[in-house]
């Protein structure tokens, strides 16, 4: 598991009427209209850091795939991504991304806990609720200048009323904020309520996309039942026209009845698959986990797989490297086929210095799941780490078919960069590292290494062609 570098993370732009509305002062109305999400709080843009892993994201995959069919969402065209904040939320994005944070995987007890909560992200992403958001904000933008330029006049008039009357009154100042601020708030209600009718239509849709899978609505109420039973939805004393989401006591009444009516109701998960979801979280844990939390979770008493599997990642996070690699290979003992064993015996020799014998462990788990960019990233940086130069060839082979699964990670172009380098080859070493760098928002340095690749390219070439494209993006300044 890795957090990757830091991204420009396409097709998240600033929103302009959103960035004018927080100057009008209307933060609140501006983070509406970055994310759409299911916990009261809202979801808020990646600021912890993007959590690469194969085993989990692959997990996700299965568990939204039949959704996102029934929903008629593209299934290649939509992304899950993790993100490493353990608050238990999740919010859609661009149209075509559900953020995921890592801490929701690792509170939810079943996987149709989890599952609910992707249908109700799905039920937003099918109804393109954050494009028809971003709409209401334009034109909610318009009745606020209207309203504005009315507060103005009305001040004006009180002001001159003020100056020309015999009784020396002045203009009170607390009453002026007031007219100010009254078109504001009418304009937020109005948002939050439309917010609050898209919240409860993806609770509806969540519910129709597990009865078409034949997939309980349980988790997803006990979901719900969670935040009102922690506190996170904090109704007592709350204006419920001022709030992003329904009530809780509302939404939960009005989930129950639907969720309880379908015939899958009583469907469980399978054996396999809480096997599955109870091994991600113990990696989870393991790895975000400080070592007093992995302990409680795992004591030894605890001789299930995910416990070992979280006690053996543990000991290697915490440098015990030939105890880990002990406890891995008794997994790999256990189960031979998971790839996720190997890849984890390669990545604990790998951090451990010992990149020419983290080689062998990560070929198999490349080998095993061809389709997981993550584990060829993994094997790529041993490769290049090996300081071999017979590995040279297949790092620059394995890191760029990793690129065709995964082309916006700036990790792997900085690998590529370095393999590059080694071979000798200065054009598409400093082109790789532009395009690590670019993604990674450091414009002016990507210029710079663009432009030393395109010297060396024939004019019209790929390479010519992309690192133009570098050469001639401009940041939009909103």
């Amino acid at each position: 598991m890795r957090v990757a570098l830091p991204s420009r993370m396409p097709g998240l732009p600033p929103l302009r009427a959103a960035r004018r509305l927080a100057a009008a002062g209307m933060a609140a109305l501006a983070a509406l209209a970055a994310t759409v999400s299911i916990a009261q709080e809202g979801g808020r843009p990646p600021g912890m850091g993007v959590i690469r892993d194969a085993e989990i994201e692959q997990l996700m995959r299965d568990y939204a795939t039949p959704i996102f069919r029934v929903a008629g969402i593209n299934s290649k065209a939509a992304k899950i991504i993790l993100i490493g904040d353990r608050a238990f939320n999740a919010f859609v994005a661009n149209g075509q991304k559900i953020f995921v944070n890592v801490g929701a995987i690792m509170e939810a007890k079943t996987p149709n806990e989890m599952i609910g909560v992707l249908a109700h992200e799905t039920g937003h992403m099918a109804g393109g609720h954050l494009a028809q958001l971003r709409m209401e904000i334009a034109n909610a933008q318009i009745y606020s200048v209207i309203g504005m330029l009315a507060s103005v006049g009305a001040l004006a008039t009180t002001a001159r009323s003020a100056r020309g009357g015999t009784g020396g009154v002045g203009v009170d100042s607390r009453g002026a904020m007031g007219v100010l601020m009254g078109p504001q708030e009418l304009v937020a209600r109005s948002l939050l309520a439309y917010q609050r009718a898209e919240e409860q239509a993806a609770d509806r849709s969540a519910v129709r996309y597990l009865n078409a899978t034949g997939q309980s609505s349980r988790g997803l109420l006990e979901t719900m039942k969670r935040f009102q039973s922690e506190g996170l939805f904090k109704s007592a004393g709350i204006d419920p026209y001022l709030q992003s989401h329904p009530m809780p006591t509302e939404r939960i009444g009005l989930l129950e009845s639907a969720a309880k009516s379908s015939p899958s109701w009583g469907v469980t998960d399978s054996a396999a698959l809480q096997a599955r979801h109870d091994m991600a979280r113990a990696k989870l844990v393991a790895f975000i986990g400080d070592t007093g939390e992995i302990n409680r979770r795992y004591p030894l008493s605890d001789t299930s797989l995910a416990a070992r599997y979280a006690r053996a990642i543990q000991a290697y996070r915490f440098g015990r490297t030939n105890d880990a690699q002990t406890q891995i290979d008794a997994l790999i003992a256990v189960q031979p086929g998971n790839p996720y064993f190997h890849e984890l015996k390669g990545q604990a020799l790998l951090e451990a210095g010992r990149a020419g014998q983290a080689i062998a462990p990560l070929r198999k788990a490349a080998r095993m799941v061809p389709s997981a960019a993550p584990i060829q990233v993994l094997l790529g940086r041993a490769l290049v780490a090996s300081n071999d130069p017979r590995d040279g060839d297949e790092a620059i082979r394995v890191l760029n078919a990793a690129l065709t699964k995964d082309d916006d990670n700036a990790e792997t172009y900085q690998f590529l960069a370095m393999a590059y380098d080694r071979k000798g080859n200065a054009p598409m070493a400093q082109l790789s590292a532009a395009e690590s760098l670019f993604l990674q928002g450091k414009y002016i340095e990507a210029r710079t290494q663009a432009d030393r690749a395109q010297k060396q390219f024939k004019t019209g070439s790929p390479g010519w062609l992309k690192a133009d494209d570098i050469l001639n993006y401009r940041p939009t300044k909103y």
